[in-house]
């Protein structure tokens, strides 16, 4: 049994990514179809296999024509050109009705645009067969209105970097290039615990003395916002038999090959605290962080007789104390593996007194703005609905015990959380 240990945040935030590389360090990949792939991350490069657009096209409904046609006398009106048809050459002294999208035939260099033809209306059938004419502009800059074949990418180009997270916008390309399917880097596979006699589901009723567990929902989210895949059990007994009976049946279940197991809860100085209780005898450190609120936390690999070592970072119990827990530690070091974008950090002008406890760094929640933050909620580690109406914190060093209205301080932005 190792002695409680004793961090400064960066040292903590230090062990958790040193755990989280020897765990997180080879995720593998795998290949998804389009559909599957948002949010994942790259695992190979990508490039363009044709151009984009693949061939010139009309960028305006109007008239395709060669400039060199154009003049005082109008010109004979041919067969129209529909988007998602091959376009037959134009014609020498003619023009062709072309809708946007649709391909700018060989042998016309220009588009007119509708709107400034005499008349400004498309003929029917019947008028074009009867020799149908239109009166064009005398002068029009050759590739007006046509969107050249590559003008978005060349064939070969480079289209998406290795370790891109995939959003709407690069899977809509990737769709647009016709490729139909990517290589990703497998999620990290994640279980998810909580600790309680008095934790109960959401949904159920409330006994005497119990809460609703916030805990598994709120950090599976966290956790699938990162790229994670994350497998939650509820809430496991505060019986050291049944907790580790319980734990070892999760493990074993299904076919996940877990890459890290995540809990909140038992590992303070209570009388019940079973995490700490009993996994302190199987490979995990316990301790205290130098951080208001979540200054309980354990991490290590997990040693259980007959499974194979997996990492195993404990977070406390209440809400508030969990989820900073998660931004401080666990999130910084997700970011840098698999790829997310760094929380953004501020400059903002404080709204009103914050006062704080010496000798740990005060993590706050409030709202950000205009350059302007207001802390919401206070210190206390179980509020909830002011952590949830928070888009930010901001960080009070250990040796700060009054931050005036109107101080500068340095804002941590979290948005929803992802």
């Amino acid at each position: 049994m190792t002695s409680p240990f004793r961090r400064s945040v960066t040292e903590h935030r230090a062990g958790i990514k040193d755990l989280l590389d020897k765990a997180l360090g080879d995720p593998g990949t795998e290949t998804l179809v389009l559909d599957r792939a948002l949010g994942r991350t790259l695992a190979a490069p990508v490039t363009a296999p044709r151009s984009l657009p693949p061939w010139d096209n009309s960028q305006m409904d109007g008239y395709a024509v060669n400039t060199a046609d154009l003049g005082p006398e109008p010109l004979r009106v041919v067969a129209p050109i529909a988007a998602g048809v091959a376009a037959p050459d134009l014609e020498t002294g003619t023009a062709a009705p072309i809708m946007t999208g649709a391909p700018v035939p060989a042998g016309a260099n220009t588009v007119i645009p509708i709107e400034a033809a005499e008349p400004d209306r498309f003929p029917g059938e019947a008028e074009t067969a009867s020799g149908f004419r239109v009166r064009l502009p005398a002068i029009a800059e050759p590739g007006s209105y046509i969107r050249a074949t590559g003008s978005d990418i060349a064939a070969g180009d480079p289209v998406l970097a290795a370790g891109t997270r995939l959003g709407p916008t690069s899977l809509g390309l990737l769709a647009g290039l016709g490729i139909g399917e990517v290589a990703v880097f497998r999620r990290p596979e994640v279980l998810l615990l909580s600790t309680g006699d008095e934790l109960v589901a959401p949904g159920s009723e409330l006994a005497p003395g119990q809460i609703h567990d916030a805990n598994t929902t709120m950090l599976a989210a966290a956790l699938e916002s990162a790229g994670c895949a994350v497998t939650t059990v509820g809430v496991l007994d505060d019986s050291p038999e049944s907790f580790m009976a319980s734990l070892g049946q999760a493990l074993d279940a299904g076919e996940r090959s877990y890459r890290l197991v995540l809990s909140s809860g038992g590992i303070s100085q209570g009388a019940f605290d079973v995490v700490k209780e009993v996994l302190i005898n199987h490979g995990i450190e316990f301790g205290s962080v130098a951080m208001q609120p979540g200054g309980p936390q354990g991490a290590g690999n997990l040693a259980l007789p007959g499974h194979a070592p997996v990492a195993f970072i404990a977070f406390p119990g209440n809400p508030v104390s969990a989820y900073v827990s998660y931004e401080m530690f666990l999130r910084p070091a997700l970011a840098e593996i698999l790829g997310l974008p760094e929380r953004q950090q501020l400059l903002a002008t404080l709204t009103e007194e914050v006062t704080s406890m010496p000798n740990k760094l005060q993590v706050r929640r409030g709202s950000y703005a205009g350059g302007v933050f207001t802390p919401l909620g206070g210190a206390s580690s179980h509020l909830l609905a002011a952590l949830a109406g928070s888009n930010s914190f901001i960080l009070i060093d250990e040796d700060t015990t009054v931050l005036p209205a109107g101080s500068p301080v340095q804002v941590l932005i979290i948005g929803d959380g992802s």
